[in-house]
């Protein structure tokens, strides 16, 4: 399978749009003001899937479809949302268990079949779906079980978020295409085949690219002790003006370089505040009596960055057998999209859409937490794609020594 940069920027824009059709169909039911934040492809490993779920306790309904796309979507509220939707529909519904599901039931049942008939009929066809199921609980609960005869670690997942305006509330659409269905609809809506990347290529890099994460980690617990693991590694696909949203508005220490080679671009290492803070203490010699970032904070951060991206870029240098530099680190502080949109603004000066390629790192030992965010010219990443040679990402156990 290939996909090019043509039909992944139709995908998205149609499951943005189903999303606000869903979204317009709960505002009319509800008298609640929400708007889509970001809608955005994702490639991640099976095992990873709805991550962003993993903290908390949710609500929503599940949805079998099929036809010439066949697959399964998920409406996730989380408590406070579902919350707020059951009183706007039934008053007092809230304390009633059996009205609570009922309503999330109902309003899910109008929002999920806008959304689907939204993709029947962008491909003129019909695509049947089930009546909806209720689910509720964490991350691993609200999402569908992986089909018993899966052959791919990697899978693509589209992810709209949600927000109620003016409240700290969101909620989620998820879809989960079946391969093969996914594959033979995105031959026919891309014509570009200059643009085309084969998915096997595209898995094998992103496994490539968990090992630059875990060569960063190994960096970190070289200069701290501090054991330190790479969680999550994903590749997104997105409009160039949604970019920034895939941070969020957290406030952010970190370090930026923009590095040059095949391809070029920008890579961030971020951390929030409090981690900022216990990481820094780490490296140094003495302890710091300040709770807060200081001078000497900083300069460790941008020490640590430094130290994580070249563990970082001279990984994903090897898996390309190409040469990528990068510049001195720029120290940042600020929230992420405040960070992220001067970047986006400038890649954005050559192309429409952005892979994002995203990997987080945690530890047990103390509170931490870093992402790393990059940022490459989609042109030159296809062209470093090209050099990949790689027939099947199932027949390779991804050793840089066997693919080339």
């Amino acid at each position: 399978m290939k996909v090019d940069v043509q039909s992944l920027g139709t995908f998205n824009r149609l499951a943005h749009e189903g999303a606000e059709q869903a979204t317009q169909s709960l505002c009319q039911m509800t008298g609640l003001d929400a708007v889509v934040d970001v809608t955005k492809i994702t490639l991640v490993d099976r095992a990873d899937v709805g991550e962003q779920l993993a903290d908390g306790e949710y609500v929503g309904v599940q949805f079998a479809f099929d036809g010439e796309l066949a697959g399964d979507t998920v409406l996730v509220f989380d408590q406070a949302g579902s919350e707020t939707i059951v009183e706007s529909l039934v008053p007092g519904g809230s304390d009633d268990e059996a009205m609570a599901r009922s309503s999330v039931e109902e309003i899910g049942n109008i929002m999920m079949s806008g959304f689907i008939d939204g993709w029947a009929d962008f491909l003129e066809t019909t695509i049947e779906h089930s009546p909806p199921e209720y689910v509720a609980g964490d991350g691993s609960a609200m999402l569908p079980d992986p089909p018993e005869d899966a052959e791919r670690d990697q899978v693509f997942v589209f992810k709209s978020e949600i927000e109620w305006v003016g409240e700290s509330v969101s909620f989620y659409i998820y879809m989960f295409p079946e391969y093969d269905p996914l594959a033979d609809v995105m031959a026919k809506t891309g014509d570009t085949e200059d643009d085309a990347i084969p998915i096997d290529k595209l898995e094998v890099f992103n496994e490539m690219t968990k090992d630059g994460t875990q060569q960063a980690a190994a960096n970190v617990e070289m200069m701290t002790g501090i054991e330190t693991e790479a969680e999550v590694t994903r590749l997104s696909f997105a409009p160039i003006e949604d970019v920034p949203k895939q941070v969020g508005t957290d406030t952010y220490v970190g370090t930026v370089v923009e590095f040059t080679g095949i391809p070029s671009g920008f890579l961030l290492v971020l951390f929030d505040e409090a981690s900022a803070v216990h990481i820094a203490e780490a490296m140094m010699p003495v302890e710091m009596d300040a709770d807060e970032l200081t001078d000497q904070h900083k300069a460790a951060i941008e020490e640590l960055g430094n130290i994580m991206t070249s563990g970082f870029v001279d990984g994903w240098a090897n898996v390309l057998q190409t040469s990528v530099e990068h510049t001195p680190p720029r120290l940042v502080h600020d929230m992420g999209r405040a960070v992220v949109d001067p970047l986006a603004a400038q890649v954005g000066q050559h192309q429409e859409h952005a892979f994002i390629i995203d990997s987080e790192m945690r530890t047990d030992d103390i509170a931490f937490g870093a992402e790393i965010h990059a940022l490459p010219n989609e042109t030159e990443l296809r062209q470093a794609l090209d050099e990949l040679l790689v027939e099947r990402a199932d027949e390779t156990e991804a050793d840089v020594e066997t693919i080339f």
